[in-house]
């Protein structure tokens, strides 16, 4: 009595299912259907031999050049031109489609042009699809990626020597977006960071990235350390220290007195002294203003003080370690 109600429950339900099963093979073949691309794949060219027809020398877009680059070394698998790669279209993207007229007589941009109307996202992350490594790190983030700077924007990549990796051509490249820093290093006392119409030897000259990673880093201003003063005892290693009298605020920021590209004060000083000084420093109890009424010296302030310079006296700004004292005199 009780086997049949079981039997036609379980029949039901293989009908239900069976029912669902139909329409979903339905909908999921619609689907497909549907989701079919309507453009046939892109597809490469024959290779950059045929770029060079319109982009070799004497043309009005020539990129002949970067043949004669290191992104053009065969034996380099990492390289662009490489046996394995597809030259030019390794960054360009497949573009067979560009080496042909269409039908009106127009002819289709390369797949990636790189030209300032394209994303600076999708530029970017063509290069980053090779150029993953450690010194990109910090690139996501950067203030080079916040402002949308494209890598095309820096580098050049259709000449024989790009200018941004050069030691005497950087700096310019540079100064097209930063112009105030340009001007700093137009004053009297700088770091040795000149453009190559400036320089009058390559020896001994510093550029950009000897203090910047352009593609991010963990410190501020994208610095090459993770501090200011870090950075500077690259080169200023005697200003390190540890001292057995400190001056404290050279041990915080190198900053507080120096400016790091240039300056009317020499050494690259934020102010005259004593007036830098002063800045903590105040005047109570000390002979650095004339008292009134005191005349000169001896009553009065000490010539070494008055309109002069504190480093007189304190010469050991950055610390000391002569048993004379705090006072940073030896």
């Amino acid at each position: 009595m009780f086997e049949r109600p079981s039997c036609l429950s379980t029949i039901r339900t293989m009908l239900v299912l069976l029912v669902y099963s139909f329409f979903l093979l339905a909908g999921g073949t619609a689907l497909a259907a549907e989701s079919e691309p309507i453009e046939a794949e892109a597809e490469y060219s024959r290779g950059s031999r045929m770029c060079l027809a319109c982009h070799g020398e004497g043309r009005a877009q020539a990129a002949h050049e970067i043949l004669l680059s290191r992104m053009a070394v065969t034996a380099d698998p990492e390289t662009p031109m490489a046996d394995d790669n597809h030259g030019c279209e390794s960054c360009h993207g497949p573009s067979k489609a560009h080496t042909r007229k269409a039908s009106d007589g127009s002819r289709p941009s390369p797949a990636i042009t790189f030209s300032p109307g394209e994303p600076a996202e999708l530029k970017n992350s063509n290069c980053l699809g090779c150029h993953d490594n450690g010194a990109r790190f910090h690139w996501m983030g950067s203030m080079h990626d916040i402002q949308q700077t494209a890598c095309v924007d820096c580098h050049d990549l259709h000449v024989e020597n790009d200018p941004v990796l050069a030691v005497e051509s950087q700096p310019e490249v540079c100064y097209t977006c930063h112009a105030e820093q340009r001007s700093q290093f137009m004053r009297q006392s700088r770091h040795p960071v000149q453009a190559a119409s400036q320089a009058t030897s390559h020896l001994g000259l510093m550029t950009c990235t000897d203090c910047h990673k352009p593609h991010g880093s963990a410190g501020e201003a994208s610095l090459v350390q993770n501090t200011i003063n870090e950075t500077c005892y690259e080169c200023h290693a005697e200003k390190r220290g540890p001292f057995v009298f400190e001056h404290q605020p050279v041990r915080e920021d190198c900053s507080t007195c120096h400016q790091s590209h240039g300056s009317n004060y020499a050494p690259l000083l934020n102010g005259r002294g004593p007036w830098l000084c002063q800045q903590c420093h105040n005047a109570w109890n000390h002979p650095s203003t004339a008292y009134s009424g005191t005349g000169i010296p001896p009553q009065g302030a000490s010539p070494q003080v008055l309109a002069s310079q504190c480093l007189n006296c304190h010469n050991q700004v950055h610390g000391s370690n002569h048993p004379s004292g705090p006072g940073l005199t030896r």
